[in-house]
């Protein structure tokens, strides 16, 4: 099988912006407790962060991480997590069915945020709380001090501000599940008086709307209409979540979800554009896809604990998913998408970070390893940074449930004119044969091939744990080259790779 594909230095989708390749961290399961944060194992900092957790996300290069939520910020009161952390409150999650300790709130976070080399993304619970909250907490955390809440943060031990720009206005607000839920007039009313509060202390706060919670809610797309014409001129984003799901085992199903990703984003952005349209507006406003990841492994087990059956454990294991090779075709898909939709979305935050739907694992006590997901998350935040290209792309299809003639082969570009390169992530998504594939380079001078990575595997269901960490991990690729402007390359069948090319 023969795939061609047209890459143009002129033809362009947009500068991808860095925060594209962010991540998430929600006081759930064992993301923050025994995941990025456990005093006294034997990497911990003398703040309790596991060294090896920490060595792991920087090689990532995260740009921003999502937090507290999620779920558990509609019902969190932020200030339990200030002050010693002998006064700090336990508190019931109603979320996640669980007992939270309050040992890390926004001073931990923030720290950790700086050893890990990440800014943060904060969110404000507008379910059980609403404006008055919101507005503490943003000054808490911003203004420099001579006031109640700044003074406050300085005698908690944090003098200078942390300036934090990037808001979320709540967490999937559309979700019947969600403590607080409202309907789209009514949390729109509330965001947008939120916003107009958050931005007369600083009008060049980034602020994120809710959006639907995924594409298939019942309100989808008429929820984000409304809540757009209400709060169009003092937002800049609109979040998004999706998680994919293959529980029947049918991989092409599976490998062409990220084609109903697609039209979900289209939608939003349409439905951004006709409220532009009808307020006459001039602003631009953008998608935050802040949680998306493979999700469904782990749902059977995790069903006592968020059915009460367990009472209120501390940190217990949830949504602790051990992805295999098949997620890796999938998470790879994903970025590709995100990559050829960087005109709009312009965050993106994969959920979560550690051990909750994570990309790393880890033991209590024990070893943190990369799972399978690592990998393409790891190589899309390093090498796709730059300008995305609008690749033509002439491949072989099948059809699927999700849409026809879905091509074999998903693959994004981008071309990084400071480093001088071309990189391209490739998918085959068929399991029977090798696609030779042929990139035309138009409007390149020369090239060569100065990385070729190459992910497949003889078993999809293959994964890694702390026992076997390389079990399924990328290696070096031969073969492909770059002669007379195109660049040649085999996918061997399911397989992803990442080939860069020295202009």
């Amino acid at each position: 099988m023969k795939a061609h594909v047209t890459a143009h230095k002129d033809y362009t989708v947009s500068r991808i912006d860095d925060r594209l390749y962010g991540a998430f961290l929600e006081h759930l399961g064992r993301a923050v407790y025994t995941g990025i944060y456990e005093p006294g194992h034997p990497t911990a900092d003398e703040n309790g962060f596991r060294g090896d957790v920490l060595e792991l996300v920087r090689a990532l290069n995260v740009p921003v991480v999502r937090y507290p939520g999620g779920n558990f910020v509609s019902a969190y009161n932020w200030e339990d997590g200030i002050g010693p952390r002998e006064d700090r409150p336990v508190r019931l999650d109603l979320a996640w069915h669980t007992s939270e300790t309050n040992e890390v709130g926004i001073h931990e976070f923030a720290d950790w945020c700086r050893a890990a080399g990440t800014e943060m993304m904060l969110a404000v619970n507008l379910g059980s709380r609403g404006l008055d909250a919101a507005r503490n907490f943003l000054e808490y955390c911003n203004h420099p001090g001579g006031s109640y809440w700044s003074d406050l943060r300085a005698r908690n031990g944090r003098r200078e501000p942390w300036d934090v720009k990037l808001w979320c206005l709540g967490n999937e607000m559309d979700g019947p599940w969600q403590v607080g839920h409202k309907d789209a007039h009514e949390y729109g009313k509330l965001a947008a008086e939120t916003a107009k509060a958050m931005r007369a202390f600083d009008k060049s706060l980034e602020l994120v709307v809710c959006g639907s919670s995924h594409s298939d809610m019942p309100t989808y797309p008429e929820w984000e209409r409304v809540v757009l014409e209400h709060t169009y001129e003092v937002v800049d984003h609109v979040s998004l979540h999706m998680y994919f799901r293959n529980p029947e085992k049918n991989t092409a199903n599976f490998l062409a979800l990220n084609h109903k990703l697609d039209r979900y984003i289209e939608t939003v952005a349409s439905t951004i554009n006709f409220v532009k349209a009808k307020k006459r507006s001039k602003r631009n406003v953008y998608i935050s896809f802040d949680e998306w990841n493979v999700w469904y492994h782990s749902n059977k087990q995790d069903r006592a604990i968020l059915d009460g059956g367990n009472g209120w454990p501390l940190a217990p294991g949830l949504l602790e998913d051990i992805y295999n090779f098949e997620d890796v075709l999938q998470v790879g898909c994903i970025l590709n998408t995100f990559i050829r939709r960087s005109d709009v979305v312009k965050i993106g935050c994969i959920a979560q970070l550690v051990n909750v739907i994570a990309p790393i694992m880890t033991e209590r006590s024990g070893p943190a390893w990369r799972q399978t997901i690592y990998y393409p998350y790891y190589f899309a935040s390093i090498h796709g940074r730059g300008t995305a290209l609008n690749l033509l792309v002439d491949c072989p299809g099948y059809d699927s449930e999700h849409d026809d003639n879905v091509p074999y082969v998903d693959v994004s570009g981008v071309h990084n004119e400071e480093e001088g390169t071309l990189t391209f992530f490739l998918v085959n998504r068929c399991g029977l044969e090798a696609i030779d594939v042929e990139v035309s380079l138009k409007g390149f001078a020369g090239g060569t091939v100065i990385d070729h990575q190459v992910m497949t595997h003889t078993d999809l269901e293959a994964v890694n744990t702390a026992a076997d960490q390389q079990n399924v991990r990328p290696r070096s690729g031969s073969g492909a080259r770059v002669a007379d402007g195109v660049l040649a390359a085999s996918l061997p069948a399911y397989s992803y790779q990442m080939i860069r090319v020295k202009l």
